[in-house]
């Protein structure tokens, strides 16, 4: 997702960051690379040159603070400029009307309305406790209406039953009639499209909006088809009149030119993007995350949300109990990796990662993706119960049948095991006697740097129980407090381990130095 303008900006805006002053030249100059990049990016061309007009406007009369670089000033002002094109505020799907809430879904053929539909039914019941009711009104696509059906059993949601031969007027009446009968909250419904936009298709899509009131109408729209999108956005919106925009296929568009365009021309917020084909795989879109991971800032709310969806809270307490005690088998290990690849895999998590974003291709170059997670695990599946809890017990007859049974050689398993001995180490020093634990130590040392000392008796804040306010307000205080994007404590000023700094585990060296922590001998 917006990989490609990650790398034009990050590299534009680098070159100025390092300068100790700027002229206007080296504005326009930049300004120039940056309107190359948008338009490659596939951004509508007026949205490119209003966003490099309020740039210039602000970054030549900028005055310039006496701790900032100007350098440093002109990517916040591009960072303010993105966020304010992609919308000030994050915007997220109205239930606030009597029940029940109707949803109607618009969009052209092919661009997810119906697996939407379902995404967005199963969100609103496992995250709002909503009863939800979907129903189909596309009676021209052949099985449309029994995909919808099989979304319904998949995520557990009530569906509409069909009656053959109805109109989608009928099927839209008696929809919103069914969900005040049956005490539902939310009535979704999915409508036909077309393989382009017709007369016929609004006139229906008015009669349906005249018939069932939609307190939401959703356009659902496909990253990839670029300008298209932005068009097709505004006819629906001069026609049947739309409140939000949903993105699906973010997942698939390097560029992201249609998401920077859609909310610039319509005015409407993108309220939800799809980021895979999996029923839990749309988020909801934040403008100021996404800016700050267009340009390379990382995005450490939607981590710590990720990993407060995905870490299992009694398996994390189990697990901080074992390190207290300096235990750490493969078991720990293979959980932990598990946990990776839930919260989207290596990649994920380093593009959420504050400077970050760049090292991925390094680390895939260096053989360090998701490829390497997996191997690890099919490793630790193939050994048996008692040598997952005492790795000594590995020889080298053991070895070879592990080899056999997970597709990998002695040398992958004598890597884990190096990784894993490292790790074990890290945990009993960590977890050790004397002032409750290093890490314990470490970790108050941090909270008094971040301004938030006495928290928890020292320790941090448990990240999971702050709303998403908190969290950004956490962020802040962490950058006022040095802690810059870009550099991680103790990590050499963002450095990744293993890549010309300190080394992973495993990998040839040791741990990455953490503060306070003693060197081994």
């Amino acid at each position: 997702m917006f990989e490609s303008l990650q790398d034009r900006l990050g590299s534009i805006l680098n070159g100025l960051t390092g300068r100790g002053a700027l002229s206007e030249a080296d504005v326009s100059a930049a300004l120039r690379e940056v309107r190359r990049a948008l338009l490659e990016a596939d951004v509508a061309l007026d949205v490119v040159r209003s966003f490099t007009e309020k740039v210039r406007e602000k970054a030549v009369g900028a005055e310039i603070l006496k701790s900032i670089k100007p350098g440093q000033m002109v990517v916040k002002i591009v960072h303010d400029q993105l966020v304010e094109m992609l919308g000030s505020e994050g915007v997220t799907i109205d239930l606030n009307a009597p029940a029940p809430v109707v949803i109607m879904m618009v969009g052209l053929q092919g661009s997810g309305k119906t697996t939407t539909t379902g995404k967005i039914a199963s969100r609103m019941k496992t995250r709002d406790k909503k009863k939800v009711l979907m129903a189909s009104l596309d009676t021209r696509r052949p099985a449309a209406q029994e995909q919808l059906r099989q979304l319904g059993v998949q995520t557990g949601v009530d569906t509409l039953p069909v009656i053959a031969g109805q109109s989608p007027t009928d099927i839209a009446s008696r929809a919103v009639q069914a969900a005040k009968l049956g005490g539902h909250d939310v009535v979704i419904l999915d409508t036909a499209g077309r393989t382009h936009i017709d007369e016929p298709l609004m006139i229906e899509m008015a009669e349906i909006k005249r018939k069932s009131n939609p307190h939401e109408i959703l356009l659902v729209a496909d990253a990839l088809t670029g300008q298209d999108a932005v068009n097709l956005a505004r006819n629906f919106d001069e026609r049947v009149g739309i409140t939000g925009l949903v993105l699906t296929r973010m997942d698939g568009d390097g560029r992201g030119g249609a998401a920077l365009s859609m909310r610039a021309v319509t005015g409407k917020p993108i309220k939800l993007i799809g980021v895979g084909e999996k029923m839990g795989e749309l988020e909801e879109f934040h403008p100021r995350r996404v800016a700050d991971r267009i340009l390379g800032m990382g995005d450490i709310v939607s981590l710590v949300e990720k990993a407060a969806e995905n870490i299992d809270a009694e398996k994390a307490a189990a697990m901080a109990a074992k390190m207290a005690k300096g235990k750490f088998d493969l078991n720990d290990l293979a959980d932990q990796l598990g946990q990776m690849q839930k919260m989207g895999g290596m990649g994920g998590i380093m593009g959420l990662m504050p400077g970050m974003a760049g090292m991925k291709d390094k680390m895939a170059a260096a053989g360090l993706d998701d490829s390497l997670f997996k191997r690890q695990l099919a490793i630790i599946s193939s050994m048996t119960r008692a040598e997952r809890a005492n790795p000594d017990l590995l020889k080298h007859s053991r070895k070879k049948r592990i080899a056999a049974g997970s597709g990998t050689d002695a040398a992958d398993i004598n890597k884990l095991l190096k990784m894993h001995r490292q790790m074990a180490d890290m945990m009993k020093m960590m977890g050790g006697k004397g002032k409750g634990g290093m890490m314990k130590q470490m970790m108050g040392g941090l909270a008094n740097k971040m301004g938030l000392g006495g928290l928890g008796g020292g320790g941090m804040p448990d990240l999971s129980k702050l709303d998403p306010k908190q969290l950004e307000a956490l962020q802040k205080q962490a950058e006022a407090a040095g802690l810059k994007p870009g550099g991680m404590p103790g990590l050499g000023g963002g450095g990744l381990p293993g890549l010309g700094g300190a080394k992973l585990p495993g990998l040839g060296g040791g741990f990455p130095g953490l503060p306070g922590l003693p060197k081994k001998k």
